[in-house]
């Protein structure tokens, strides 16, 4: 495991653990809980959930969950998974952790996936479409593209989180059916289709961003997909069009969705009535 503080200093890109997790309050537990003990634990969890507090994830988002699948959720991101797992046992170990209970978790690590083009690649798939070699054109894009994959990649690893209030999060997996096995296609094919995936997310650049974690070997689904948006209307809108993609349409299994909003801790507890009145 890597020391945060080392992390930090050499800019290394390598993964992040990543988990989601989320809960809701027990009611009743709380109502038997005294005064001092909900004042304690509403510090503590605020405590716990400070994204500059010493003992925080390099990335830490707390959101008001929608519906009734959780109350709030959590986003952590760290090169070390038992910093994020410690950020979960304070939660249950504060005066308030009799009263929440965890209702669904994902875990998962950051990656650079493998149809992300090489620029060799990149310039091959220029040429394919029509580019000629000695062209400027073709030496313009393929000079743009060396200079901004570093950057890209380091996004995909060590991503920064947008400031979008919305946001969605889906685990997924690539169907193994006759017929629609993600697994036995050549991955020309798999990425001649990831590739088409890839054209109608950018459609909704600077309206939503978009990070992929893969959970393989980790959890029961193979990725999972947080969505941004500065407005949910953009949340349905980018995941219909995605959906009659091929890569979606013919190989794809989604597994919940949690639709929440980004807020600090103590928000999200006056937001859930967790000690108001105190």
């Amino acid at each position: 495991m890597t020391d945060r503080a080392d992390q930090r200093e050499s800019g290394s890109c390598t993964a992040w653990h990543c988990s989601h997790l989320y809960y809701r309050f027990d009611r009743g537990c709380l109502q038997q809980l005294s005064t001092e003990q909900r004042a304690t634990g509403r510090h503590q969890l605020i405590e716990a959930l400070d994204p500059t507090g010493s003992d925080a994830t390099i990335r830490m988002q707390v959101s008001i969950v929608s519906g009734h699948k959780a109350d709030f959720g959590l986003m952590l991101m760290d090169p070390d998974p038992l910093k994020i797992d410690a950020v979960h046992q304070r939660l249950l170990a504060s005066p308030l952790g009799p009263a929440l209970h965890a209702t669904y978790s994902f875990v998962s690590m950051t990656e650079v996936s493998e149809y992300v083009p090489t620029v060799e690649q990149y310039a091959a798939r220029l040429i394919r479409e029509g580019e000629t070699e000695d062209s400027p054109s073709y030496r313009a894009k393929v000079k743009a593209y060396a200079g901004r994959l570093p950057a890209m990649n380091r996004q995909r690893l060590t991503p920064d989180l947008p400031d979008h209030l919305a946001t969605c999060f889906y685990p997924m997996n690539k169907r193994r059916l006759v017929g629609a096995n993600w697994f036995r296609e050549p991955f020309s094919l798999r990425n001649q289709m990831m590739a088409e995936h890839a054209r109608s997310g950018m459609e909704f650049a600077g309206r939503v961003s978009q990070l992929i974690t893969v959970g393989v070997g980790l959890d029961d689904w193979e990725w999972g997909v947080t969505l941004w948006a500065i407005d949910p209307q953009y949340l349905k809108d980018i995941v219909y069009r995605m959906r009659f993609d091929k890569a979606s349409a013919k190989y794809a299994e989604f597994g919940p969705f949690y639709t929440s909003y980004v807020v600090d801790a103590p928000s999200m507890l006056e937001h859930c009535r967790i000690g108001v009145g105190d």
